[in-house]
Formats: C-alpha cells, sequence, structure tokens
C-alpha cells in the first residue's frame, strides 16, 4: 500500500513524502558508486569514491528540497568550494554519477545544490543532512547511512535514515532499509526497494535490566572509547557480545530492537558532536519508545547551529534503564573527558 494510503498525519507529510524521495534517490548513486569500489582501491586507501558518493548524494538531496521547499535552509557535511577550483574531472565524475541516479545536470547545478547545505548557524526551521554517514564502512561495502531531518524550533519534527547495505530483519537476505519518524507519530520501515509495500512499525525492546542488555557499538574503534565501554558494561552487569556497527544505522538498530543500548563517547575534551551526524537517528529511537540524552542525562540542543555545542556525547536506549546507564557512563567517565 503507498505512503499516501497510510494513516500518517497530515502535519508534515509532504515533508516526509519530500525526505523519503530524496533519500530514495541518494541511495541508488551512493549504491552505485560503492559497487565500483575495488580491493587495489581499498589498498591504496583511496577516498575518492567516498568522496564523489558524498557530493552526489548532498546534490541530489539539496535538488529535492530546492524544489519542494525552497525557502528551507539545509545544514549540511559538504560543501562545493573545493569542486568549483578543483579539477574539472573530478567534478565530472560527480555530475555522472547524480546522472545515473535520473537526474541530468550541469556541473554549475550540482555545485549550486551541494552549497544549499552551507547553513551553519541556527534558523527557525531548517533542514540537517549527512549524505553519507559512516566513510569506513561506506569504503568497506559495509554499513552506511543517509540521514535527513526537519528541525522546527529546536526541535527534530521529522527524521529519515537511509540504511542501503542494512538487512529488512537481522540475518535476512532481503538487503537495503528505510526507516523514517515523525514527531509523535510513531517510527516506521520498509524495505529501501519496495516504497509501496507496507511500512512496519518501529519498537524498542522490552529488556527490563541491564545484565539482559546488548549494547550497539561503532566498527571503528575511534568513534567511541571502547575501554571506557569495558568499564560500563562491567558495571551494568553486561556480558552479551556487542552488536557492532557503522554510521547512523546503530540508531536504527536500537529503535527496531536488535541491540537495547548506544553509546556515543567522547574521545576528547571539547569535541561537539555535528547535528548531523545524530539527528534523523534520534527522532527514530525516540518514535520508537526509546530514550536519547548526553552522557549527562541532558537532552540534545539542536539551538546551536552544526554542532551540539551545549551537550557531550550521545547515550542512546530503550528508556527502561536509560538513567541506570547514565550513572554508569558518569562513574567511569576519564578525568579529562568529565
Amino acid at each position: 500500500m503507498p505512503l499516501s494510503q497510510q494513516k500518517f498525519p497530515v502535519m508534515f507529510q509532504s515533508e516526509l513524502q519530500s525526505a523519503l524521495s530524496a533519500v530514495r534517490q541518494a541511495a541508488i548513486v551512493c549504491r552505485t558508486v560503492q559497487s565500483a569500489i575495488t580491493p587495489a582501491s581499498l589498498e591504496k586507501k583511496d577516498k575518492s569514491p567516498v568522496t564523489i558518493a558524498d557530493f552526489a548524494s548532498q546534490a541530489l538531496v539539496c535538488r529535492q528540497l530546492q524544489a519542494d521547499f525552497p525557502e528551507d535552509p539545509v545544514i549540511g557535511e559538504e560543501g562545493a568550494a573545493e569542486l568549483r577550483d578543483g579539477e574539472a574531472d573530478f567534478l565530472e565524475r560527480i555530475v555522472a554519477s547524480v546522472e545515473k541516479a535520473g537526474v541530468t545536470a550541469s556541473g554549475e547545478q550540482v555545485c549550486d545544490w551541494i552549497d544549499r547545505g552551507g547553513l551553519h548557524e541556527y534558523r527557525s526551521r531548517f533542514w540537517t543532512l549527512d549524505p553519507i554517514d559512516g566513510t569506513k564502512g561506506f569504503l568497506r561495502k559495509e554499513q552506511y547511512a543517509i540521514s535527513l531531518a526537519l528541525i522546527v524550533d529546536g526541535e527534530i519534527k521529522l527524521g529519515v535514515l537511509g540504511c542501503p547495505n542494512l538487512a529488512v530483519t537481522e540475518g535476512s537476505d532481503s538487503i537495503g532499509v528505510l526507516a523514517w519518524a515523525i514527531e509523535g507519530q510513531k517510527a516506521w520501515m520498509q524495505p529501501l526497494d519496495k516504497p509501496d509495500s507496507d511500512p512496519v512499525p518501529l519498537n524498542v525492546t522490552q529488556t527490563a535490566t541491564t545484565p539482559e542488555a546488548r549494547f550497539c557499538e561503532s566498527v571503528e574503534s575511534g568513534h567511541s572509547a571502547h575501554g571506557w565501554s569495558g568499564k560500563i558494561a562491567a558495571q551494568l552487569g553486561i556480558t552479551n557480545e556487542p552488536y557492532r556497527i557503522d554510521s547512523q544505522c546503530k540508531y536504527l538498530a536500537v529503535a527496531r530492537g536488535d541491540a537495547d543500548i548506544y553509546l556515543r563517547l567522547p574521545t576528547r575534551k571539547g569535541y561537539q558532536e555535528k547535528i548531523w551526524d545524530h539527528a534523523g537517528g534520534v527522532i527514530v529511537v525516540q518514535e520508537a519508545g526509546g530514550q536519547v540524552t548526553d552522557i549527562h542525562g541532558k537532552v540534545l540542543n539542536f539551538k546551536q547551529g552544526s554542532t551540539l555545542a551545549l551537550n557531550q556525547g550521545v547515550i542512546v536506549s530503550n528508556g527502561r534503564f536509560h538513567d541506570t546507564v547514565v550513572a554508569a557512563v558518569k562513574d567511569h567517565a576519564p578525568d579529562d573527558i568529565a
């Protein structure tokens, strides 16, 4: 059944349809670029494929938003200055990637679309976009996400996560997931390649005590303090093997019950999380029944421009023992971070 026939709220319905369309199109270009990555390019640590996909993905999403909501600014990860001043061949490769997703454009048009994501300051209404979250996962041909969220008066009103390599259910052969949420209207998921399929509601686990819980952690140790996590797990009595996965797919893992807890622990004092790394995933977890705060238990503040300047780290849980997790994080915080 098409989304238009589902009982979705009238408020933000147009924004949702636009966001879903944009993320689906971005997923096409990301998949196309990722499929061309070779072992040789990985061995050379060639990051050009993910850079091309990043720019092309942002161009396509911002193009859609410009067409549907021309007054809405976007806080995105990329800017086109280096493309305008750089080698023409590289821009041509991005244009070619955009064309493979069904959009014909000049290099100047592509740069203009990318630059629509150049806002850094807070506005009363804006979108925030991560065109590819999980660079290393993308290069390994593993997990990455396209994350898009609409923020109005500092509140996340809707979020969309496109996870092109994630199984529809853990262990399934069906690959590619699109998940979304509108404030107050629950979280939903469907196969990325089946837009007419019935959306499935997302629900966090009912795990009631921390010894039964399962962590969701980054594959890359640099994205979180794994030693710190180990001490927290010991205090909480958690012995289950963590679910390791890249990108904001971790938010979806908690939202749909593959894991119970996700910790984004600071790796150095003063680091400010980027809003595009979290906004889309935050609302999906919250509308699935979970809870999200920073490591001090404070609600995330999206009124500070491109970063969560008033927060430190992120804690995501199924909500049933969130305060207990916050306390354990505080008990083992390194002196140079606490």
